[in-house]
């Protein structure tokens, strides 16, 4: 069965939700640049309400290693998910300092500049899509997360996927709308949702009842 992920949880009403509603994950984020960034004492208060059953993720984003792995450690968060420029080596860095398993997120960005920002070499499409998708498939973390970018709620082309050759979350402009289009014609291993299960900017139990529901039925 598809798994399912609510990320950016950070109420304890929230909490109340899941504990209800049992997703396999749930997502805390920890970039204050988000708008749904929690501080690491308010995520302990909620990790300590949440269901045993329901894998807390850490969501970061070009954080170090240490403060990550503190969180892991003292089991605020089950499994770390990260959603910057780590390479490799940070994978490394970070598996040295704790036992958590990692999720690495991948932004497709299909319509995006073609410029490498690394190198400032110009690249067409198909090439810029072919390395996005060599370097998912090569990853050296436990779990991949393939986005059409952070937190921009918008759904990219999905028949890319067809060429991933692992298991992967799929995230980026899921809802009500298109999730059973998601679970039945996508199939990833799970779907993770944030803005896609939010009223004005709140977790809406009834949008999320209805994802766990199209998943749960495909």
């Amino acid at each position: 069965m598809i798994k399912t992920k609510f990320c950016g949880l950070k109420r304890p009403e929230d909490i109340d939700i899941v504990n209800r509603l049992h997703p396999d994950y749930i997502g805390f984020i920890f970039w204050q640049k988000s708008k749904r960034n929690v501080d690491p004492e308010a995520a302990k208060q909620l990790k300590e309400k949440l269901d045993p059953a329901i894998k807390a993720v850490g969501v970061f984003v070009d954080e170090k290693p240490e403060f990550i792995a503190e969180l892991a450690n003292n089991k605020v968060i089950d499994i770390i998910q990260l959603h910057g420029n780590e390479d490799e080596k940070y994978i490394g860095q970070l598996r040295k300092l704790t036992g958590a398993k990692i999720i690495k997120a991948f932004q497709i960005k299909s319509t995006a500049d073609n410029v490498d920002s690394s190198n400032g070499e110009v690249k067409t499409t198909e090439e810029r899509i072919a390395a996005q998708l060599t370097a998912i498939n090569e990853s050296s973390a436990d779990m991949v997360l393939v986005d059409s970018g952070q937190g921009t709620g918008t759904a990219f082309n999905w028949k890319i996927l067809e060429k991933i050759d692992r298991p992967y979350f799929l995230a980026g402009g899921i809802n009500t709308g298109n999730i059973e289009e998601a679970v039945n014609v996508v199939k990833p291993y799970a779907i993770d949702v944030s803005s896609g299960i939010e009223t004005d900017g709140i977790k809406d139990e009834e949008k999320m009842k209805k994802i766990i529901e199209a998943v749960r039925h495909s």
